[in-house]
């Protein structure tokens, strides 16, 4: 009879331990190891973290500044490898998945350490809230659903997905430069280009709160809307990160359909707050989105300066090398992309 592999749990926490504390819950009293990572955010949290951590037996990782999503979750992967983990499920800290669909996700990965397989989740209402989504390459748009023509590349939500803890650090993990947001499109992405497979089970379900988190924690942490509109954080990175995506991905010969693509979409980021809050707090809102689109173009700007002092005709931000982490050229082959997901 096969082992079972040892799994870990890696939340990032910032500023919302009891909300880390709830997402770990399930696994207490379980073989699995409890990684949380401690973001900084002050004395104050740092000290109720280290507390909870002693008292429930976690795994600490504690940083000094606060690494973003991506860079937090790559420290506590890198944890949970070095504990021995073969298999990681990444989770929001205001996300909830019970053992039994933790446990199924885990399994899926032990039989195939190529996957990188999300369940479906929903917020507590009910609602969907990720249920599959894919990204148009030639115009840098996302929505839900399934591809539907050869330019629609899939992509796993990182509120809550299971992996080969070291395919994932292989692969190079999530983008920390990217903070917040964008950074599960390009680490979806990079999966795929690099031969695993992104799968959806949607017959299981995590419950995900999104905008319970305070500004700057995780996946969606800081998306909440209030009556002045969502966070200067959101806004800014929602605007920039896709940017910042297409400079690493997309050859310069399609950027065309994504700068087209970007009035539409910085208006469409704007007004997810309300078109109220944009009219009331400029500062908050059009400034940053504003701050943001002009921090991406500066991105695509660099790259196509960088490709004319070499003489390259092709065109994705990051020239492919051997190794881990290598971020595949924007011409690589999409077929397949999709390939085994449900």
């Amino acid at each position: 009879m096969p082992t079972a592999p040892a799994t870990a749990v890696v939340v990032v926490n910032y500023g919302s331990v009891q909300l880390a504390s709830a997402a770990l819950r399930p696994f207490a009293g379980t073989p699995w190891t409890r990684v949380l990572v401690d973001s900084w955010s002050s004395a104050a949290e740092r000290d109720r973290v280290v507390a909870a951590g002693a008292a429930d037996d976690w795994t600490l990782v504690l940083p000094d500044t606060n690494l973003g999503f991506g860079g937090g979750a790559d420290a506590g992967v890198r944890a949970a490898r070095d504990a021995g983990c073969d298999v990681v499920l990444v989770l929001n800290p205001d996300a909830v998945i019970d053992l039994a669909a933790a446990e199924a996700l885990a399994a899926d990965v032990a039989a195939d350490p190529h996957l990188l397989v999300a369940p479906a989740i929903r917020t507590p209402r009910g609602t969907d809230w990720f249920t599959g989504a894919v990204l148009d390459l030639r115009r840098g748009r996302t929505r839900s659903g399934a591809p539907a023509g050869p330019d629609d590349v899939p992509w796993v939500s990182g509120a809550c997905f299971a992996a080969s803890a070291e395919r994932l650090l292989d692969v190079g993990g999530f983008g920390r430069e990217y903070f917040l947001y964008w950074e599960d499109v390009d680490l979806s992405v990079r999966w795929a280009r690099s031969g695993g497979r992104l799968s959806l089970r949607d017959d299981l379900t995590c419950v995900h709160d999104p905008g319970g988190t305070q500004d700057g924690t995780a996946r969606a942490g800081d998306g909440r809307a209030t009556s002045r509109g969502k966070s200067p954080l959101y806004h800014y990175y929602n605007t920039r990160n896709r940017l910042l995506f297409a400079s690493r991905h997309v050859a310069r010969d399609d950027w065309g359909g994504w700068l087209r693509a970007t009035p539409a979409h910085t208006r469409e980021v704007l007004l997810r707050g309300g078109r109220r809050a944009v009219v009331r707090h400029p500062l908050r809102t059009l400034w940053p989105a504003l701050r943001g689109t002009a921090a991406g173009l500066r991105y695509l700007a660099a790259v196509r300066r960088a490709a004319q002092g070499t003489g390259s005709a092709t065109a994705s931000g990051t020239v492919p090398a051997a190794g881990p982490g290598t971020i595949m050229p924007a011409t690589t082959d999409r077929k397949g992309l999709m390939d085994g997901a449900r």
